[in-house]
């Protein structure tokens, strides 16, 4: 059995007016569209729910009567979840799901989500951190609105709106050999143990930027963790090549690290906004998404 809203709609009229005529003049619709979909709700439902008088408009059967009562409470409820569906995409109020990168989220989310709940104080932005592929498959099962992330392999089901570049650069540990300069090439550190941001998708942006000088790098250690990565470069483990902005040179353990910026013209990772191509975006999404680019934009 399918019955459509449309039929129940026009039923609902026909029922109301007891006319064909008036039920078409009410629904703004052809009379031969009022017949059409009674006649369907009666085959796809087995009943007759007019007695059908000609020229004298229409009587409803009792099991018609029933019927039209329970098709007006449904059509209230409908009208209601339409009303409530408006205020969601219309209201600056409520909670906004979005992730963030790993290595992103702790330098710019807290900063964003206070300046944006100052201007929206009935907002709420929920945001949980992930690796790449991880906040791909949020978006696709729809846990987030957007994702704060890198664009890093999207998809063509997604959409990116650039926010800002940040180029590579490598961190070694105070006491390197390279410590007191402020530049050096990758080809420089080529040779020496490097310690691999093992990340879904990060993992191959690094080793491709070797890729492009025609070197390849000598992974001694892998790890997921971005504070792990500080610790063992500032320990004299080896190398690491990072993107996000770094406040401090400091790991958790507070031990030192140097930052060298890398001379060759290598890619950025460019940080922006992903989101479902085919998602229409609340107005609570698209306030924050203003806000993220009015923000890092200017950093």
């Amino acid at each position: 059995m399918q019955v459509t809203f449309k039929q129940l709609r026009y039923f609902v009229a026909a029922g109301e007016t007891l006319s064909v005529t008036r039920a078409a003049r009410q629904t703004n619709v052809s009379q031969p569209s009022i017949s059409a979909a009674v006649a369907q709700l009666e085959a796809a439902l087995g009943l007759q729910l007019f007695v059908r008088h000609h020229a004298q408009g229409l009587s409803p059967t009792p099991a018609g009567r029933r019927l039209l009562a329970e098709a007006k409470r449904l059509m209230v409820q409908v009208e209601d979840f339409e009303s409530f569906a408006s205020e969601l995409g219309q209201t600056l109020a409520g909670t906004l799901a979005i992730g963030c990168f790993y290595t992103v989220a702790p330098l710019v989310v807290p900063e964003l989500i206070r300046n944006f709940t100052r201007a929206y104080p009935s907002a709420r932005i929920d945001c949980q951190e992930g690796h790449q592929e991880e906040l791909l498959t949020a978006l696709r099962e729809g846990r987030f609105e957007m994702a704060l992330t890198y664009d890093l392999e999207g998809g063509p089901d997604l959409t990116f709106e650039p926010l800002a570049d940040y180029p590579p650069y490598a961190i070694v540990s105070a006491d390197h050999r390279l410590a007191r300069r402020r530049t050096v090439r990758l080809a420089e550190l080529a040779a020496e143990p490097m310690i691999l941001l093992d990340w879904p998708f990060s993992r191959d942006y690094f080793r491709s930027l070797f890729q492009t000088i025609g070197v390849e790098p000598l992974i001694a250690r892998r790890t997921n963790s971005f504070d792990m990565i500080r610790g063992l470069v500032a320990n004299g483990f080896g190398y690491a090549l990072l993107n996000a902005p770094s406040g401090n040179q400091q790991a958790p353990d507070g031990k030192p690290y140097k930052i060298l910026a890398l001379k060759e013209d290598l890619q950025p990772l460019r940080l922006g906004l992903l989101r479902l191509a085919r998602h229409q975006p609340t107005r609570l999404a698209t306030a924050f998404a203003g806000h993220c680019q009015a923000t890092l934009k200017s950093i």
